[in-house]
């Protein structure tokens, strides 16, 4: 308890560091909010009563407080353009993402272990031949290309997944299976190809141990001394690709929910940054920050179950 409650503590000056962060940079972008919202044919003196209402000609350092002490309190503010809740816009959204970025981790997991294995034991043989040409077409292949490709061959050309349609898995299972499978692959076989090649290559150190060879030696089956002993050690450098994969996953997911009409989190993200709606920018970002820090909490916690000697 004591190793989690000292990395909670760290992620205090982390978060309020990244809150600077995410309120400085949305003022880099060029345009005035209040000029969006009102269009181009807006009177200067209807403009600024505009950003007099928005609080938006205070100075950035009374903003700045003024949103932190919002969001202390549950409280994201509200949408420039339609004063709808960011928090509510959020939450509509998030499931989206969520079951897009779940998806994405199961089909690389399910893809890289078994394949991962099989290609540290056969190494040099041609099952790791074919298993490391796989990992390395699905790092090279970029996920929007690979969506863009997927999109033309199975929804337009032969019709087998529609275009658009989402539904909540909740509500409508099959249509939302439908619409979600060529997303998940798309952004999935990439991860899966970078898991892979690590899970490889930390098997084959692992394997090449003393250990091992004491374990083989003493008439240890070659798959119990694989299971029982190789995996769980080679699992710590995997754990780590696999915490940098999560908290990078959000940009591609981006993408991905842009190229498939997804109205997810990412797409908020996009659409609020093309309309210059800096309030759901700037909680959009901060959520995104927020569970970036939160995946790696949770590796680290990992890290100590796994290894007793990380809790140090």
């Amino acid at each position: 308890m004591t190793y989690i409650a000292r990395r909670i503590i760290m992620m205090i000056p982390v978060l309020f560091f990244l809150s600077i962060i995410v309120f400085s940079l949305i003022h880099l972008i060029p345009g005035n909010p209040a000029q969006v919202i009102l269009g181009q044919d807006a009177s200067p003196s209807a403009i600024r009563a505009l950003e007099v209402q928005l609080g938006l000609n205070q100075s950035l350092p009374a903003q700045y407080f003024s949103w932190l002490a919002g969001v202390l309190h549950g409280n994201l503010g509200r949408s420039l353009l339609d004063g709808q809740p960011v928090s509510q816009l959020i939450v509509q959204r998030l499931p989206v993402t969520v079951e897009l970025a779940i998806g994405t981790i199961i089909v690389a997991i399910v893809i890289a272990f078994p394949l991962g294995i099989l290609a540290a034991i056969y190494r040099d043989k041609w099952a790791d031949v074919a298993t490391l040409f796989v990992a390395t077409v699905g790092i090279s292949v970029p996920p929007f290309w690979l969506g863009m490709l997927l999109l033309i061959e199975f929804t337009v050309k032969i019709h087998l997944f529609p275009s658009s349609g989402y539904e909540p898995i909740w509500s409508h299972p099959l249509q939302n299976l439908s619409v979600m499978t060529l997303p998940i692959v798309a952004t999935g076989f990439r991860e899966a190809g970078v898991l892979l090649r690590m899970l490889r290559g930390s098997l084959l150190d692992v394997l090449d141990q003393e250990f091992i060879r004491t374990a083989r030696s003493k008439g240890i089956s070659g798959w119990k001394v694989i299971f029982h002993h190789a995996v769980k050690n080679a699992l710590i450098p995997v754990i780590t690709t696999g915490g940098l994969q999560v908290a990078g996953l959000l940009g591609g997911i981006v993408i991905t929910e842009t190229i498939f009409s997804l109205p997810g989190f990412g797409s908020l993200l996009v659409e609020s940054v093309f309309s210059r709606d800096y309030t759901t920018i700037q909680g959009t970002a901060l959520v995104a920050a927020l569970a970036v820090v939160l995946v790696n909490l949770l590796v680290d916690i990992t890290y100590g179950l796994v290894d007793p000697r990380m809790r140090t």
